[in-house]
């Protein structure tokens, strides 16, 4: 009977120690959030929740130099996919004839052979058309 008894005891001390072993202070659960946390957050067009970034339109930071060298200057420079060369002024004028708006929306949306915003999906409409515009700027 002792030996049942000791059994039993030796096992709710093993046991206290096993939940003992996963009880956190307030400064270790703090620290295990801090290192579990998300690394950030998606916001939606229009969502306040996340208060005035958003992801949409928030833009690249880019100047349009910048955004023209990563995502415009392969094909406009080579002409792929039948892409208006920077420079070539006659090619640039033809694509004005329908407007300028229209030429922005193009670079936008997307036209042809050419991906919605040339590939800068992190890029502003703002920064696409300033890019549009340096575009122009140098095939005068």
């Amino acid at each position: 009977m002792i030996e049942s008894i000791v059994k039993k005891l030796v096992s709710l001390v093993v046991l206290g120690l096993a939940v003992s072993a996963f009880a956190m202070t307030d400064q270790q659960r703090a620290e295990m959030e801090e290192r579990i946390k998300p690394a950030g957050q998606v916001c939606m067009e229009g969502d306040s929740s996340c208060g005035s970034a958003s992801a949409a339109g928030s833009g690249s930071g880019k100047s349009a130099e910048e955004i023209y060298n990563t995502s415009c200057m392969a094909c406009h420079t080579t002409g792929a996919a039948g892409a208006p060369k920077l420079g070539d002024v006659a090619a640039w004028e033809d694509r004005l004839g329908k407007g300028l708006e229209t030429v922005y929306a193009n670079a936008i949306n997307g036209i042809n052979g050419m991906p919605p915003k040339g590939t800068c999906m992190s890029c502003s409409d703002e920064e696409i058309e300033a890019t549009v515009d340096y575009i122009l700027e140098n095939s005068k």
